[in-house]
């Protein structure tokens, strides 16, 4: 250790030995947080003919609803023959009827020892133009239906009564490209504090100077006076790093009848760096203490690492280069709704974890709080989208509505929000929006950017561009820190070298179509490809017009060093948008995602992981089930340079990866291959030609008996925990059986419930709530839910004539 190194543990050591006590007096005064999740009643439309309903928040009215194609049927302008044609479509929005007003309410209680606190009312979001009352009386609006917003209901309390709390939400048509979700479909909370407290999203915390033995820290605490007079105060600020306090100082002021920001410098000695691979995170927990009582404790989380972007060499993290391996992500959750469930978003993180993912971008809009929490927690970069639409219509009904009032209130909240998190790298203002094609379209980029640089100087502005032409020569591009680009592989190089004092980056790529299991040959670029099944094509070389394959992405970025990586439209698919089939009937979820509706991977997962992780991939397709005698195509995916292709034992020869040909660098082909019913085997090989791995299929007979599989077998019992069991029809063999469509009937025993069921089919209308559900390619899904109570979860899949099948899930209050 070096004599300086030794003399700063000493100073820290002294300086908090002798100026941390305060953070021992935590007390009763301190804030009380409580989740509004159970006893809320609902009704749907505006009538008293509607009864109320007893529902838990978070809630989403409309996915348990039937699906109805004129359900906000949009006509929009699509470009043919040079010409923009007006085209209806039908499941742009899910066809869920989503559309129209929700009433909540419920019942608080407040007693005298309430009375001289400041109460709160928080809504991490609202689907939409919420209005919030109590006691009958207005208490305030937010339209926004992502953004997280917080009233003071203080005025409105009746003591020692009970308080009625309402919410009035509306849905109006036209108003969305995608399902948006209904209700209020995020956590509500209800908050006290002490009459000088820290305000919600009070903290701002920078790291300003990290080297190996000392990280400094600047932390500007917004705190609020209500009281009706001057107070002096004790600011104590804390950080804390496994439960362990590492850092602590205390400053004394006195405080007007008003809020204040407080700025303190604390130091960490030998900071742990957040990165993808060790997210170490830190927490600051802040305290106010009036004379000799602490008046509030208010913690926020945030980690030591730096970023910087560079024109040509990329993205660095900590000094290190990493390219973008992203995904982006939509806020419904597929089955479940847009019913917000921290469970089931760490189970989709974790599976984007393991296909090899480092990014999220969430799109076109403010995510869930929790969604960059896990980002931190997990390891993963994060960009935070604020809007899809300014001030320029894409919708009738959209945000342009709201733009001239709402813009800086939303994109403020959403800064202040998520601005601690060290996953957060950037801020995304829009998505495609408009402006693109307007002369002065740069001046609401400017304005937005200019919104960032005051409300954090740390990360930077950006957009996602797909006018390409129109954002560079209308100033957009110029007028934000970092453009994205949406779907122009074709044109990193150009523009780089038009502008190489751009940093740059694939804000929305690909957009490949797929059908998980459907497959069609020959396998094929399919441009905006419709098939009367209306099903995409699993060897993932099918896209819209705008978009590309995956192989042509991974093409570009390699060949771009400047280029500092890519988001993939979409991690999961989502309700809405399902295009290509925008126009046909019945469909009613994307096609774009890597893992289905349900959660079951695509083909093109492992594409994306043999690309993207370091783990040896080996994935065979297509399922070997078709017509004896029948031309087909073999495709591999996988990392090994080489391997040998076997039919029942008989060689179809050896590929090898060949950079030159687009289809030949990241996967290996045999087409026209004959089809013969029994197995067909790939064998990578190394250099010398010897076996080092190998994958089989075989051919399946009939359906004979189900399977289930969960993704964990523990899970808390505190009534929210998510169980993904997915249940697989077996030939006797225990097979898959690749076309089976069996219905498929589900019971629930112990303590759990069905939440929902799924198969990933784009084209299937059965309902999400029911406890029965068809196979698709011979799969789906069954989503649980643990009740408040230990014990087991018995799930039992049964179908007609085949042998069922059963599984036990674990419930406990702690694991």
């Amino acid at each position: 250790m070096k004599t300086n190194d030794l003399f700063y543990l000493i100073l820290v050591f002294f300086g908090c030995t002798f100026g941390c006590q305060k953070i021992d007096k935590i007390d009763k005064t301190d804030r009380e947080v409580t989740r509004l999740t159970d006893q809320w009643e609902f009704q749907f439309q505006d009538t008293l003919e509607n009864a109320w309903t007893t529902v838990t928040v978070p809630h989403d009215w409309a996915i348990s609803m039937p699906f109805d194609k004129s359900i906000d049927m949009q006509e929009v302008l699509v470009l043919e023959d040079g010409e923009r044609v007006p085209k209806l479509r039908t499941g742009r929005t899910g066809a869920l009827p989503h559309i129209g007003k929700g009433f909540y309410r419920n019942t608080l209680q407040f007693s005298n020892q309430d009375k001289g606190k400041k109460v709160f009312v928080q809504f991490d979001g609202a689907m939409s133009h919420a209005k919030v009352y109590l006691n009958k009386a207005f208490v305030g609006s937010w339209p926004y239906g992502y953004s997280s917003f917080e009233f003071d209901i203080t005025p409105y309390i009746k003591y020692n009564k009970e308080n009625l709390l309402e919410v009035h939400l509306e849905n109006k048509p036209l108003s969305s490209r995608w399902y948006p979700g209904a209700g209020i479909y995020r956590d509500v909370r209800i908050v006290k504090t002490n009459p000088v407290y820290v305000k919600n999203w009070g903290t701002f915390i920078t790291t300003p100077e990290i080297i190996s033995s000392n990280g400094k820290v600047n932390i500007k605490t917004n705190v609020q006076n209500d009281s009706d007079q001057p107070k002096n105060i004790e600011v104590i600020q804390s950080i804390f790093y496994n439960n362990e306090r590492v850092s602590s100082n205390t400053k004394t002021l006195k405080l007007g009848t008003s809020n204040q920001e407080i700025e303190m410098n604390l130091e960490v000695a030998f900071p742990k760096l957040w990165s993808i691979e060790t997210p170490n995170l830190y927490q600051v927990v802040t305290q106010i203490a009036v004379g000799d009582e602490i008046v509030d404790t208010y913690k926020s989380q945030f980690g030591f690492r730096t970023i910087k972007f560079t024109n040509n060499e990329g993205f660095f993290l900590n000094g290190q280069p990493v390219k973008f391996k992203g995904v982006c992500l939509h806020h419904d959750l597929g089955p479940l709704g847009a019913a917000h469930n921290t469970s089931a978003w760490r189970h989709r993180l974790m599976k984007m974890k393991e296909m090899g993912a480092n990014a999220i971008r969430s799109t076109h809009n403010p995510s869930d709080p929790s969604l960059v929490q896990l980002a931190d927690e997990l390891g993963f970069l994060f960009v935070a989208e604020a809007f899809d639409e300014w001030e320029e219509a894409k919708t009738e009904n959209g945000y342009n509505k709201l733009w001239h009032e709402w813009a800086e209130k939303d994109l403020v909240a959403l800064i202040h929000r998520d601005r601690n998190h060290p996953s957060l790298i950037m801020w995304s203002i829009g998505n495609e929006i408009r402006e693109q094609n307007k002369k002065d379209g740069y001046k609401n980029a400017q304005f937005l950017t200019d919104i960032v640089h005051r409300e954090d100087p740390t990360r930077p502005s950006t957009a996602g561009f797909n006018n390409y032409k129109a954002a560079i020569d209308n100033g957009l591009a110029d007028a934000v820190d970092i453009p994205g680009w949406n779907y122009k592989p074709h044109k990193y190089k150009v523009t780089h070298e038009k502008h190489p004092e751009w940093k740059m980056y694939g804000s929305e790529t690909a957009s490949t179509v797929s059908s998980r299991g459907e497959y069609f040959f020959p396998a094929k670029e399919g441009k905006h490809k419709i098939r009367p099944s209306l099903h995409a094509n699993s060897f993932d070389m099918d896209f819209p017009n705008w978009a590309q394959t995956p192989d042509r992405e991974f093409k570009a970025q390699e060949n771009s060093e400047f280029m500092m990586g890519e988001f993939v439209w979409t991690g999961y698919d989502y309700l809405g948008e399902p295009t290509p089939y925008n126009e046909e009937w019945p469909t009613k979820s994307s096609y774009f995602g890597i893992i289905d509706l349900a959660g079951i991977p695509k083909d093109r997962f492992y594409l994306y992981k043999s690309h993207w992780s370091d783990e040896k991939v080996l994935h065979l397709l297509p399922h070997w089930n078709w017509k004896e005698g029948q031309t087909v195509s073999v495709h591999c995916y996988t990392n090994y340079d080489k391997a040998e292709l076997f039919i029942n034992g008989k060689s179809m020869g050896v590929k090898s990866k060949n950079p030159s040909k687009l289809y030949d660098t990241y996967r290996l082909r045999w087409d026209d291959i004959t089809y013969h019913a029994g197995e067909v085997k790939v064998v990578a090989l190394n250099e010398k030609g010897e076996a080092i791995a190998e994958e089989v299929k075989f051919t399946a007979g009939q359906p004979h008996q189900l399977k289930i599989e969960v993704d964990r077998s523990e899970v808390k019992a505190n009534g929210e925990e998510i169980v993904y069991a997915t249940v697989s029809v077996l030939d006797k063999k225990g097979i898959l059986c690749p076309r089976a469509n069996n219905l498929i009937t589900f019971d629930i025993d112990g303590e759990g419930t069905i939440r929902a069921v799924g198969n990933g089919d784009p084209t299937s209308l059965e309902s999400f709530v029911d406890h029965q559900r068809k196979a698709f390619n011979g799969k789906c899904v069954t989503i649980l839910q643990s009740s408040k109570n230990e014990g087991g979860i018995t799930l039992k899949a049964n179908s007609a004539g085949l042998v069922s099948a059963e599984v036990t899930v674990s419930s406990k209050n702690s694991i």
